[in-house]
């Protein structure tokens, strides 16, 4: 059964949603890879303004290609999640609220998002066109030095997401795999 959500999410929306829910995502996201994390993180630690409100946003782990002639954005596949794990608590813990991306997450980023009842999505892959045709709208938000890895405010339609680790810690990478073993067990 596919779930539609509207971003951004409550804590108490985030609460419902269990790993291996599949999701199609409605609303308004952000973009951020690590240079862009890394800026955000300095700010913080600098007790200085974001140029995002972080409370109940998502951030989408995304480069996009620029988009050709006619188009709102280029390809938009996912970035590997984990070169954002040293800066992701810091973000969770002013309120972000999910984060899409593809690969596994740090103990310490699954930990945090326990205590700020947060949840990660794993985006398609290999689909970076297909997703990009989920994206509407467009809008380079802060960072516009770094270029494909600038800040964005993405509107999105449906948007096929699986949530890979919800706000219990649950872990879809951790749960196939017992439940494939299990398959190789029973033979």
């Amino acid at each position: 059964m596919e779930i539609k959500i509207n971003a951004p999410i409550t804590e108490e929306q985030a609460m419902t949603l269990n790993a291996g829910d599949i999701v199609l995502l409605s609303g308004e996201i952000y973009t951020a890879r690590d240079a862009a994390h890394k800026r955000l993180v300095e700010l913080i630690e600098d007790g200085k303004e974001l140029p995002i409100e972080l409370m109940d946003q998502i951030i989408y782990y995304v480069g996009p290609t620029p988009p050709k002639p006619g188009q709102v954005i280029g390809s938009a596949g996912p970035t590997t999640s984990y070169r954002m794990d040293s800066y992701a608590p810091k973000l969770l813990d002013l309120g972000l609220r999910g984060m899409i991306g593809k690969g596994a997450r740090d103990v310490n980023v699954i930990q945090s998002m326990i205590k700020n009842k947060a949840i990660y999505f794993g985006a398609i892959g290999g689909a970076a066109a297909l997703t990009a045709k989920c994206i509407k709208e467009s809008e380079l938000i802060a960072y516009e030095d770094l270029g494909a890895e600038a800040i964005r405010k993405l509107t999105v339609i449906d948007m096929p997401l699986v949530v890979v680790i919800d706000a219990n810690g649950n872990n879809l990478y951790e749960i196939g795999q017992k439940e494939y073993l299990n398959t190789l067990n029973s033979k």
